[in-house]
């Protein structure tokens, strides 16, 4: 409402702010007086007093068919087609990710894991960005493999603070002859898996029989990133091929284990490596893994890659987003990094369409978001923590 003399409003209305007429206000002392119809309360719509809650634009069926067909699972992407969908401008593949996000997912459900390592330090691999390699000076001193009892107890405590997945990493080039040590990680699995959770391992490479032997004990999934692209690996670690690591992933799904395989960004790689690798997802045999770790490059002092810059949170949304449209019905976890961005900017990654992350004050020896931080990110943007699935033992 605009008025064209001082104190017009006041002339206005009558008694107790009640409004006059539009033509009693037209008429105040002959001036020119600008006047908008307003509406009595009296004559709106009572609001609804049903308990009922408002139905939700992502709850609408006919909306997430249409997203569906728009964006349906599939393993025949063009590395042309997944460089159109990361090339998006941000703001859009936003969008789009968060329209394929409600599609295929609950938005709101977001899976909380802890990963555990039970044997740190002293791998022979030379992976430029791992402190754990006996190949550079790192704070990381080697220890011995953690005893059965110690990790049943640390998986107890996870569970009770709200994690649905326990995973448990060995910083080794692969099990290989290790028979006591597979041993007592067989029973690890069985007894975790025994807890309601599931229960996921990264150990480095593996045979087709040790893949069997660990589905048997009840193991959920198994981790083996990729790290970057087949071009870029190289630049990386040279101690073992691409090759080798997609052949433990297909014994991993031969043996009929979930598959969790993700990447790094801020190794030195370029755009064009990070749609490369995203292709390789896109198109693995046997399908897309189940889920995928997009991690953040937290440099090691001591370390090839110590120098690299920083991640920014541009870079991790637009991975996350453009992951999600390609992946629809993948798990993409926040991983290695997350403590260096602010709870809005992991808010930001979580409408991109990431769904789970890892609790607990570590990742294998990477600082990590503290559980009652997380608890508090999950209150404020109301996100609930998803119920475990465990696979029991064969």
């Amino acid at each position: 409402m605009m008025f064209r003399h001082p104190g017009a409003w006041r002339r206005v209305c009558g008694p107790r702010g009640v409004r006059r007429s539009s033509a009693a206000a037209r008429e105040v002392e002959g001036r020119s007086v600008t006047v908008t119809r307003v509406v009595p309360a009296s004559a709106r719509p009572a609001p609804s007093s049903s308990s009922e809650p408002r139905p939700r634009l992502a709850g609408d069926e006919a909306i997430r068919e249409r997203v569906s067909a728009e964006y349906p699972v599939r393993s025949d992407w063009t590395v042309e087609e997944v460089r159109s969908i990361y090339s998006l401008p941000l703001l859009e593949l936003v969008r789009e990710a968060a329209m394929v996000h409600r599609a295929h997912w609950e938005t709101r459900d977001v899976q909380r894991c802890t990963l555990l390592s039970i044997k740190t330090g002293g791998c022979t691999e030379n992976c430029g960005y791992c402190s754990q390699s006996q190949r550079y000076k790192t704070h990381v001193k080697p220890t011995r493999q953690m005893a059965v009892d110690e990790v049943v107890a640390a998986a107890r405590r996870a569970k009770a603070a709200g994690s649905t997945r326990f995973c448990m990493g060995a910083a080794w080039r692969e099990l290989g002859g290790k028979q006591k040590a597979f041993t007592d990680i067989l029973s690890m699995v069985e007894q975790v898996s025994a807890e309601g959770l599931e229960v996921c391992a990264t150990l480095g490479m593996l045979t087709p029989d040790q893949a069997v032997a660990l589905r048997r004990a009840g193991l959920t999934a198994y981790n083996h990133n990729l790290d970057t692209s087949r071009d870029y690996y190289p630049s990386v670690v040279t101690t073992r091929t691409y090759d080798d690591r997609l052949e433990t992933i297909a014994n991993v799904r031969a043996a009929g284990i979930s598959v969790c395989s993700g990447g790094i960004l801020g190794l030195g790689e370029a755009e064009t490596d990070r749609v490369s690798m995203l292709h390789t997802f896109a198109t693995l045999p046997g399908g897309h893994p189940e889920s995928l770790p997009v991690n953040a490059l937290v440099p090691v002092e001591g370390t090839p890659m110590h120098d690299a810059p920083p991640v920014t949170i541009f870079d991790m949304t637009r991975m996350i987003a453009a992951a999600r449209v390609v992946l629809p019905r993948t798990m993409v976890r926040l991983s290695a990094g997350r403590l260096e961005f602010s709870q809005g900017e992991q808010a930001l990654m979580f409408l991109a369409g990431a769904n789970s992350i890892f609790n607990g004050d570590k990742l294998l020896t990477t600082p990590n978001p503290e559980l009652g931080d997380d608890a508090h990110l999950f209150q404020a943007l109301g996100l609930n923590g998803l119920k475990p699935k465990p696979r029991s033992a064969a």
